[in-house]
């Protein structure tokens, strides 16, 4: 994985370009495994983790409608995230995730495991869903991760 984030923050260096990323079902492990890397701190500008519904509107400025309606796990939820995180961060490129780690929370409609990865770069949006199904919440979380980090180098 060191070297996926490597290669990510060698090209934001050559690029002079900063990242920042907004969490929530994966509670801060994207941030911890980009800022493990040495040379981050030259492209990371921030992260922030919007676990609760709350946070989110209160941080983000996530409309109350768009929860209510859609449900924080959602494309539209993320959409939210990453357009509001991309104004307070001022960063070239931007990263959001929202889902259902579990073991608890999911339903028929929206089952553990469903997570949903937004990317913006400058005007171009990107949001990715995925669908680990019949795992655990760690490897759900570490493979969203994953996930993401493949997503952020397509980008740079």
């Amino acid at each position: 994985m060191s070297q996926i984030i490597n290669q990510i923050i060698n090209i934001l260096v050559k690029k002079k370009a900063k990242l920042s990323i907004v969490e929530s079902c994966t509670g801060g492990m994207l941030s911890e495994k980009i800022t493990s890397v040495s040379g981050a701190s030259k492209v990371f500008s921030f992260g922030l983790i919007t676990y609760s519904n709350n946070s989110k509107i209160k941080y983000l400025n996530v409309p109350n409608e768009v929860i209510k309606k859609y449900g924080s796990v959602s494309e539209q939820c993320c959409y939210s995230m990453l357009l509001n995180l991309s104004k307070i961060s001022n960063a070239k490129l931007n990263v959001a995730i929202t889902g259902i780690a579990g073991p608890s929370g999911g339903t028929s409609q929206k089952p553990v495991g469903l997570v949903y990865v937004g990317i913006k770069k400058d005007n171009k949006i990107k949001i990715n869903k995925y669908l680990f199904k019949g795992k655990k919440r760690d490897y759900i979380r570490k493979e969203t991760v994953k996930k993401t980090l493949e997503l952020i180098r397509k980008f740079v």
